[in-house]
């Protein structure tokens, strides 16, 4: 019987020599093969199970290497070693906790070990960053718990924890492939863990496909009926689509009273859905310029851009009620955004007419001097121009101070201006298309109001205005 186990000894170490020999050459899978061998032929021996442990580690396969960790010391609590990968294991797991009780046992073995000491250090500072994480997670500083999960990682790779609670805030920060490629990475090795399915829910939710999102987070359900945050995700997730399906319909019903409050409340289901938000947003705004509520239409337009500022639709919804608000600096400005973004026919054309708009609003506004609508008949500017040409003449307000003086004669001459475009067919079709008048050789500074005046009302006498009493006047013609 001696013989027997002295035989079987010798066998194992050979096997464990081996396995040492395809260690050193970094070929882990022979190595493995090999100290399992040495394990089934001497199932006591600590050391054994200590190689096989870091063999699986340089593996990747931490929580197999921990087993066998654990059984080493179980075997010999004074095997250093052993305690050394145990806590390794622990630590590239994410149980942080453990892996220093296991470094301090190591310490206690021998104080002056140099790895322990490290990796004791290690361990503690991947407590702090996770008690940081989880402050910053409250306080939705998503950024500063990327930044921890980032370093605590570096000392915990194998930790599906922390690599999800990272996927989770980058998809809250709007990062949705780096959070998708995270959760994905996880499914591959696990396809039943309810974090990584509720991630992988929550990037598509928050990108507006919010069906594909569902079943995602009812798939996740179905792994773990008790996770809070996939049931929240995905009762407002059907209560988003619900809303907004019920508000396009009213819409296009024409019912836009209702489609106003339907969009309103599909807005308070969750403020974090910033994609959805946008649409929503930008539906209302469509709603409010059917209502002819423009500056709220605008409002609305806005808040989608700053939650999407790749928005084109409510760029162009936004620039539309500016043009009908005339607005046009504006319109320009969004106009262009969109042209910037997609440069169509359709968008060159609309950037186009808005930067006509906007030069014409810069001059003067001929059919207001007037007081006439800009589809006036020709009959209607004449009439428009007696009215207005009397009411401003000079001789009218000989008697007024000479600031009034000087304020009725500039808007005697703006009247003859305007009349003298807007009764002439070639000059009003080129300012009506805001080309400049300029072009036409008339330099609008140079004309006589007067002569205007006299070629109109005729006479060869002139025209004067004569006093019948305080305040009145009369026409009076040569």
């Amino acid at each position: 019987m001696w013989k027997l186990l002295r035989g079987r000894s010798r066998e194992a170490e050979s096997f464990k020599e081996q396995g040492n020999a395809y260690y050193a050459k970094k070929d882990y899978n022979e190595a493995y093969n090999y100290y399992t061998k040495a394990i089934d032929k001497c199932p006591k021996n600590a050391s054994y199970y200590g190689n096989r442990a870091a063999t699986l580690m340089m593996l990747g396969r931490f929580r197999e290497a921990l087993g066998d960790a654990q059984q080493s010391v179980r075997l010999d609590d004074s095997f250093v070693r052993g305690h050394l990968r145990e806590g390794k294991c622990h630590l590239s797991l994410g149980n942080a906790m453990a892996a220093c009780r296991s470094f301090q046992r190591a310490l206690e073995l021998d104080h002056k070990n140099a790895q322990a000491q490290q990796e004791f250090k290690n361990a503690n500072a991947v407590i702090e960053y996770e008690k940081i994480a989880e402050t910053d997670f409250e306080k939705r500083d998503f950024r500063k718990v990327v930044f921890c999960m980032d370093r605590a990682l570096e000392f915990a790779p194998a930790c599906h924890r922390f690599k999800i609670l990272k996927a989770e805030c980058l998809a809250m920060l709007g990062r949705y492939p780096e959070a998708q490629s995270v959760a994905s990475d996880i499914l591959r090795m696990d396809s039943t863990n309810a974090d990584a399915l509720y991630v992988r829910g929550l990037c598509l939710y928050y990108e507006d496909c919010i069906e594909k999102a569902v079943q995602f987070f009812v798939q996740a359900l179905r792994m773990a009926p008790d996770h809070e945050k996939a049931c929240v995700a995905c009762r407002n997730a059907k209560a988003l689509k619900a809303k907004k399906e019920d508000g396009n319909k009213a819409f296009k019903e024409g019912n836009y009273k209702l489609a106003y409050e339907l969009y309103t409340e599909a807005l308070r289901i969750d403020p974090n859905n910033i994609k959805t938000n946008a649409k929503l947003y930008c539906n209302r705004g469509t709603v409010n310029s059917k209502l002819r509520k423009l500056d709220d239409a605008i409002e609305d337009c806005t808040n989608a851009v700053k939650l999407d500022d790749t928005y084109i639709k409510a760029y162009l919804r936004r620039a539309q009620c500016y043009m009908d608000t005339e607005q046009y600096e504006e319109a320009v400005r969004d106009y262009e955004k969109v042209y910037q973004t997609e440069k169509t026919k359709e968008h060159k054309q609309l950037l186009k007419n808005a930067q006509m708009e906007l030069k014409k609003s810069k001059r003067k506004d001929y059919y207001k001097i007037l007081g006439v609508d800009k589809n006036a008949s020709e009959d209607e500017i004449k009439k428009a121009y007696r009215k207005r040409a009397l009411m401003h003449h000079p001789d009218r307000h000989s008697g007024a101070s000479a600031e009034v003086q000087k304020e009725e004669e500039k808007k005697f001459k703006e009247v003859g201006e305007a009349f003298t475009i807007l009764s002439d067919p070639k000059k009003k079709t080129r300012y009506d298309s805001g080309q400049d008048l300029d072009e036409e050789g008339m330099n609008m500074g140079d004309f006589d109001a007067n002569n205007i005046f006299k070629a109109f009302f005729g006479g060869p006498g002139g025209f004067s205005f004569e006093a019948s009493g305080p305040g009145n006047f009369f026409f009076q013609f040569g």
